[in-house]
C-alpha cells in the first residue's frame, strides 16, 4: 500500500491510498464516519489481491470529520461527487484505461452523481452498497452493482424502498444482491457472507453477472 496526495480544483489535496497494479482502478469513496481510509484497507487488499488496482480515496468533508468540524458537504453527494472527479482524473495519470467507482451509503450516492458528469463518460462499472438517494438516477453511468440487506433501517424506516426506487431508475445493465440481516453499507462486508460478496464484487468489476436482481 503507498499513500498518495489527490489534488483538487478547491486548491486542497485528498488524503488515498492505493493497492495493488494494472490498468484497472477501483476508485473508492472513504466518505465520513465508519467509512474511513482504515475501514476500507481489508476490502482494498482483498480487490488488489484479486488483481485490481485499488485507489480509496477520503473526501475533504470525511477529512474534515476526522479533525472535529463537520460540514454540510457531508451530506452533500453533488458535494462529495467533486472529490471523486478528482480522484478519476488522478487515475487517468496513473495510466488507468478501465476506472470503477465503489462506496457505500452517502458515498455511494456520491458515486452515481460522479458518474453523471460528463468528466465521467469513461466510467466502466459502479458498486453501490445501500446507497442514498440521488437526483437524476437515469442519467448514471456504466455497469451497476446494488448490493443492500432486507432489514436496513434508519430512523425513518426500511431503506430497502428507497434503494429498490433508486435501482428500478437506474439504466441498464444493472444487477442487485439482496441479502438477507439488516447491515448497511459497507458493513456488509465484515459480516459472515462478506467474502462472498466481495467475490461476487471481484466478479462483476471483471465484467462477470454474478448477481440479480431481488423478487418484487
Amino acid at each position: 500500500m503507498a499513500r498518495v496526495s489527490i489534488p483538487t480544483v478547491a486548491d486542497r489535496v485528498l488524503s488515498g491510498e492505493l493497492y495493488g497494479t494494472g490498468d484497472h482502478v477501483v476508485i473508492i469513496l472513504a466518505h465520513g464516519g465508519y467509512s474511513s481510509l482504515a475501514s476500507w484497507a481489508p476490502s482494498a487488499m482483498s480487490l488488489a489481491g484479486a488483481g485490481l488496482r485499488v485507489l480509496v480515496v477520503e473526501a475533504r468533508a470525511a477529512s474534515d470529520l476526522a479533525s472535529g468540524r463537520e460540514t454540510p458537504c457531508l451530506y452533500d453527494a453533488k458535494c462529495l461527487a467533486k472529490d471523486v472527479l478528482a480522484a478519476m482524473q488522478y487515475a487517468r495519470r496513473l495510466g488507468a484505461n478501465r476506472i470503477s467507482l465503489m462506496a457505500g451509503s452517502m458515498g455511494g450516492a456520491a458515486i452515481a452523481e460522479a458518474s453523471t458528469d460528463r468528466a465521467a463518460r469513461d466510467v466502466e462499472s459502479l458498486v453501490l452498497l445501500a446507497p442514498a438517494t440521488m437526483s437524476s438516477p437515469e442519467r448514471m453511468r456504466g455497469r451497476k452493482l446494488f448490493v443492500a440487506t432486507r432489514d436496513d433501517a434508519n430512523s425513518a424506516g426500511l431503506r430497502l424502498p428507497s434503494i429498490q426506487a433508486l435501482f428500478d431508475g437506474a439504466p441498464e445493465p444493472k444487477r442487485f444482491i439482496l441479502l438477507e440481516g439488516s447491515a448497511h453499507a459497507q458493513r456488509v462486508l465484515a459480516e459472515p457472507d462478506g467474502a462472498a460478496v466481495l467475490r461476487d464484487i471481484v466478479t462483476f468489476l471483471n465484467g462477470g453477472s454474478a448477481a440479480v436482481a431481488p423478487s418484487p
